[in-house]
């Protein structure tokens, strides 16, 4: 995998808040559009017959102060689904790297980095408060993803190598066999 530069990450990118503020050397930035609480209850299994997704409900934003063109989400310990603004769409060989934002980190929250390949509308992941509480802004940018341009095409096996000419080996000469006489045999 080769790592692509910010801006070219931002070309397989769309709905921007501000390219110029998340744009950057190696990687983009990506910003909270909605963030939803998630229900009690969801289910896995093996065959994936018995597959509950746990119910999704928008938390509401409130306005922090009058002139606040934005609102805040309040989120209590626990997991969440953040979606955020940005859409993607990736050629086959290539592949990003979705991870969490250090400001993200150091404010008390995380989220899995994970891989995403193809077109991806919405971004979305979860989200885990580890403290009592985090304020997250409307727009706030909470992650970073970066762009991998995949060396060879890992949906096809890989090409026979050819065959190296092979050198030709120095033989030693060897001794020429002595000839043992027969005995005799005595009468």
């Amino acid at each position: 995998m080769q790592l692509r530069s910010g801006k070219e990450a931002a070309q397989r990118m769309h709905r921007f808040i501000s390219s110029k503020h998340q744009v950057h050397a190696y990687s983009v930035d990506l910003t909270a559009r909605q963030i939803y609480s998630l229900g009690p209850t969801g289910a896995v299994d093996f065959a994936g017959s018995d597959y509950l997704a746990a119910d999704p409900h928008a938390v509401s934003a409130y306005q922090k102060h009058s002139q606040d063109k934005y609102r805040w989400w309040s989120l209590l310990h626990g997991a969440y689904l953040v979606e955020f603004n940005e859409t993607l769409e990736l050629a086959e060989n290539e592949i990003a790297l979705l991870e969490p934002h250090e400001r993200l980190l150091r404010a008390g929250a995380v989220h899995p980095a994970l891989y995403v390949r193809g077109k991806v509308d919405p971004i979305a992941t979860m989200l885990s408060v580890a403290g009592a509480k985090i304020e997250i802004r409307q727009n706030a940018r909470i992650s970073s993803l970066r762009l991998f341009r995949l060396a060879a095409d890992p949906s096809r096996p890989a090409a026979p190598k050819k065959a190296k000419k092979k050198a030709k080996k120095k033989t030693k000469k060897k001794a020429p066999a002595r000839k043992v006489p027969k005995k005799k045999k005595k009468r």
